[in-house]
């Protein structure tokens, strides 16, 4: 069993998520990612995958090293309850796509691809160097690594499952460019005369900073399918507030 794991270059210990991702990336790293065959008019199409599939051109061996590379087989941290805590990830609705654009999808594989080639790697070499030095109950560079290397394995599964799930949206091939659809920036005026401008964007690309909001907010909610001169409800906590479309854009291809 050892043998054959150690065939697709991990140590039994790997995580198997860890392990099947990594070699799924490496190879994807090869492909070409043409982001025009995405949805145009906010319709996302199933022609983008963001990983390739299990198995998919891949060497046999390999394969069947990580099949094996199950829960049962791996020797998981006595601490791996922690695993499974959620830290504010963003969440969605039951069987809603996860609509991103083509610039929250690289950053979210860039990311991954970070954490797998460079972070773990470098946590595990400290874990290592830590452990060999003794006493691990009050070793602060062990206890510390664990901590970290935990921590990027459940980064890692988050952002394999959000990537998994992805459907990439380029808006940039809108058609419709008068009415609001996913990756629309559109500048609005409340009731008292006052404007705002947001552009509506993917649960994981959510910066409030840069007016960027996720497609599931209320904001959003009333905008999408909307025109230039529309007036449209926004539900707020202190009641329904009525706003008017002033702008919508989209990027340039």
């Amino acid at each position: 069993m050892k043998r054959v794991a150690r065939l697709a270059g991990f140590e039994p210990t790997t995580p198997w998520f860890v392990a099947k991702y990594s070699i799924q990336l490496s190879y994807s790293r090869t492909q070409e990612w043409d982001y025009s065959k995405v949805a145009r008019k906010g319709k996302p199409s199933a022609l983008f995958s963001p990983v390739v599939p299990f198995a998919c051109n891949l060497d046999a061996c390999t394969s069947v090293a990580v099949c094996i590379m199950n829960k049962a087989f791996v020797k998981e941290s006595s601490d791996d309850a922690d695993d499974d805590l959620d830290v504010a990830q963003p969440e969605m609705p039951a069987g809603a796509k996860n609509y991103i654009t083509p610039v929250g999808h690289k950053r979210l594989r860039d990311e991954l691809l970070h954490l797998i080639d460079v972070e773990r790697p470098e946590v595990v070499r400290l874990v290592s160097w830590a452990a060999s030095n003794g006493d691990r109950s009050e070793n602060g560079d062990y206890i510390y690594g664990k901590r970290r290397l935990r921590e990027i394995d459940r980064r890692i599964r988050f952002l394999t499952k959000r990537l998994d799930l992805a459907e990439v949206v380029d808006s940039s091939k809108q058609e419709s460019i008068d009415q609001v659809f996913f990756g629309a920036t559109v500048e609005y005026a409340t009731a008292d005369g006052e404007s705002h401008t947001v552009t509506i964007v993917g649960v994981d690309e959510v910066d409030l900073d840069q007016g960027h909001v996720s497609w599931i907010s209320p904001i959003a909610r009333a905008l999408l399918k909307s025109r230039v001169g529309d007036a449209v409800t926004l539900h707020t906590p202190a009641g329904p507030q009525l706003i008017d479309v002033l702008d919508v854009r989209y990027p340039s291809a």
